[in-house]
């Protein structure tokens, strides 16, 4: 397909008939979006975004390739047509599969047994605007798995890294849910200097609020993937990284009642 489409143009990924066809619908009632193709296998997802003009696309975790070649599509999607922005379909509650998402490369994860299609709509919409789409659980999730692991070090496809040991140790801090001040008094520098670090990590990595970079850390850690810590909160409607801003801050020099006004896409450094 070739020509530039009004509305955003999603692709859906799945190997169930019924599944493909209820979202189909769902999309298609909204002027907003416009389907461009649909598949059940990885090869079918990359072909399909080579020909057509994907913006986002709702990838099931499972294809018809067998269990979990979702994500290996979403992979080869980050590294060959990184401006298509997925959304990982999850069927239920599913242990490791947020992080694992996210490490693959998703924007989103949604699942489908927990959330309404209004929801889905919601969620294609934020993630097209260049936003993290998760719930306050499955956030606590990522954060957790994040706390598990070593030191981290972010580093580029080529394996170089991409900030330098002061700032990783400023990322670490911000995982574990310290403020701007207590990041500087653990240091032993000033609050301005921690902030002044944060805007320049930002810019680097090309995101816009704390819980992104948290996001962006684990996905581009080059590390087996941790176990992840289901939360003990009830599960809650899906929500954009603007709408939890209120709990976790969005800007480096604002403080916790602060909200990004807007999100950038994030595109690694190759």
């Amino acid at each position: 397909m070739t020509g530039k489409r009004s509305g955003i143009s999603v692709l859906i990924a799945t190997p169930h008939k019924m599944a493909r066809e209820l979202i189909m619908g769902a999309l298609k009632r909204h002027a907003n979006f416009h389907v461009v193709d649909s598949a059940t296998s990885a090869q079918e997802v990359l072909e399909a975004a080579k020909s057509a003009d994907v913006d986002v696309g709702l990838i099931s975790a499972t294809l018809a390739d067998g269990p979990m070649s979702g994500f290996g599509a979403l992979r080869q999607i980050r590294e060959s047509f990184p401006k298509v922005k997925a959304v990982i379909l999850l069927e239920g509650r599913e242990h490791n599969l947020v992080v694992d998402a996210f490490r693959a490369g998703a924007k989103g994860v949604f699942c489908l047994s927990q959330s309404n299609f209004k929801s889905l709509c919601r969620c294609v919409e934020q993630v097209h605007a260049g936003q993290i789409w998760a719930n306050s659980s499955e956030l606590v999730e990522v954060i957790e798995a994040f706390s598990q692991l070593a030191p981290i070090r972010v580093v580029n496809a080529d394996g170089m890294r991409s900030l330098t040991k002061r700032e990783e140790d400023v990322v670490r801090l911000l995982a574990e849910g310290l403020q701007n001040r207590d990041i500087a008094k653990e240091l032993k520098l000033s609050e301005h200097t921690i902030k002044n670090y944060l805007f320049h990590i930002f810019d680097k990595l090309g995101v816009s609020s704390r819980v992104e970079l948290v996001l962006y850390a684990v996905s581009s850690t080059k590390r087996p993937p941790a176990a992840g810590v289901q939360s003990g909160k009830q599960e809650s409607e899906p929500a954009s990284i603007m709408e939890i801003g209120g709990k976790l801050p969005t800007k480096a020099d604002k403080g916790s009642d602060a909200k990004s006004s807007r999100s950038r896409t994030r595109k690694p450094k190759r």
